[in-house]
């Protein structure tokens, strides 16, 4: 219960605080690749509930293929304002949303699509329900930030970083998440959440 009125009185926040930064990020996208200025995907939340996110979108827009979420060193289907966004970590911000309404928590496992683009583990398993971990990190919600997020390296095996998650789990606690918020706005001040290496 506690975490739950830590997360609607922060989300609440963020999103008056942020809210002239929002236009800022509307009108980059807009003058660099015009519309859509947000993507939408279905992404698996507690108790493999599928929820939609919503994020600003950071990718040039091609309406006959596919968005493939495959993580790729210096991919070229990044924008100009997407590499800045995905470097700070802004274009999370309208998951405060998905805060607000409860699909989502600040902290937690990152919110997954169900199928598996990646060819590593998309050969291995199905979808992401059958990765080892997955039932126990789907007890709580998904969250902007994580043990995963943070210290996992952003190209590490969905199967490596639910060892993370399920590790949160276990330790979850209002102290630990306060912890994870602060390392996260850290990041986020460096500009450092793209980066292979330790974030930190």
């Amino acid at each position: 219960m506690l975490k739950r009125i830590f997360d609607i009185l922060l989300s609440l926040l963020g999103i008056i605080v942020f809210a002239p930064l929002w236009f800022l990020i509307v009108v980059s996208i807009l003058l660099e690749d015009g519309l859509p200025i947000f993507f939408q995907q279905d992404r698996v939340g507690k108790n493999g509930k599928i929820l939609k996110t919503l994020k600003f979108r950071t990718m040039r827009h091609v309406s006959d293929k596919p968005h493939l979420d495959i993580d790729m060193e210096n991919d070229p289907r990044i924008t100009k304002i997407g590499i800045i966004l995905r470097a700070t970590a802004m274009d999370e911000l309208p998951q405060l949303f998905n805060i607000l309404k409860g699909d989502m928590s600040f902290v937690g496992p990152r919110a997954l699509p169900l199928w598996i683009d990646d060819n590593r583990e998309g050969k291995k398993y199905k979808d992401i329900t059958e990765i080892p971990g997955f039932k126990e990190r789907s007890k709580v919600r998904p969250g902007l930030t994580g043990l995963s997020q943070i210290y996992a390296p952003k190209d590490a095996t969905r199967e490596e970083k639910f060892k993370y998650d399920v590790e949160y789990v276990n330790k979850m606690n209002l102290w630990l998440d306060l912890k994870l918020i602060f390392l996260s706005f850290w990041i986020t001040l460096r500009g450092a959440w793209e980066k292979r290496e330790n974030k930190l």
